[in-house]
């Protein structure tokens, strides 16, 4: 008795090629389901805990090169006020000049609205890194009689600073005319607010950029709100060679 193979239209097995075609689809389910729940992780976690950003400017120098992919702990602050020294990420409103994005090619943008929504690679936000140097309450000028930032009077070991501002004792310095570029201040720095300032300092627009070499305190100072503060930058983590901790 010769068995009965059925076929389609097209006259191919209609049994194995049904499994075959639920097979696919099986898979490719599997494939899209696991991808959904890994861009779901990702972004939850990107979102709410820890974030990639990548460096944009050369205002941190010699700690942070322009490129350098770094990591930034969401939760290390929990609307608290940083501790000075951090290297903190924060939103950056338009009047932080070198916070502006160029509009790119429709790829670009599409690729900026996804991380929009997910969190996951480039976005619109605007963000700088910079290290916190004055706290709500602080007194912070530049400079002493040897040139060095102080806060509530007291000199600070800054052992980061690269490519700091010309500053002699003999001259140019804050008495002398004209002042130090290195010169600003005294700033109180207001209550909900954070001065703060880029390592390298001659290359930096930060807080005090517009006051330098002035006895102005007012207008010209770009303080940063606390709760614009995104979170602690702890990681280098790219390129390999530039793997480390951020101090």
């Amino acid at each position: 008795m010769t068995d009965q193979v059925h076929t389609n239209p097209h006259g191919t097995p209609s049994g194995n090629g049904g499994r075959l075609r639920a097979f696919r689809r099986s898979t490719l389910g599997s494939v899209l389901i696991n991808l959904v729940a890994a861009v779901v992780v990702i972004a939850l976690v990107q979102t709410f805990f820890v974030k990639m950003y990548v460096v944009p400017s050369g205002s941190m120098q010699g700690t942070l090169l322009i490129g350098d992919r770094i990591l930034v702990n969401r939760t290390a602050y929990a609307g608290a006020v940083p501790p000075r020294g951090d290297v903190v990420v924060f939103s950056a409103d338009e009047t932080w000049d070198e916070a502006g994005q160029k509009k790119g090619n429709p790829v670009k943008e599409m690729a900026r609205y996804f991380g929009d929504v997910t969190g996951i690679g480039p976005s619109h936000e605007k963000f700088l890194v910079k290290r916190v140097i004055g706290v709500p309450g602080d007194v912070v000028d530049c400079c002493s009689a040897a040139g060095a930032l102080q806060v509530n009077g007291v000199a600070q070991e800054e052992p980061y600073i690269q490519g700091d501002l010309p500053f002699d004792e003999a001259g140019p310095n804050c008495e002398s005319t004209p002042r130090s570029a290195r010169c600003f201040g005294p700033v109180t720095v207001p209550e909900g607010k954070l001065l703060v300032l880029g390592d390298h300092r001659g290359n930096s627009n930060d807080s005090v950029y517009a006051c330098r070499g002035t006895a102005e305190t007012g207008d010209c100072l770009k303080l940063v709100p606390v709760e614009n503060v995104i979170g602690h930058t702890f990681a280098t983590v790219l390129p390999l060679q530039r793997i480390g901790a951020v101090r």
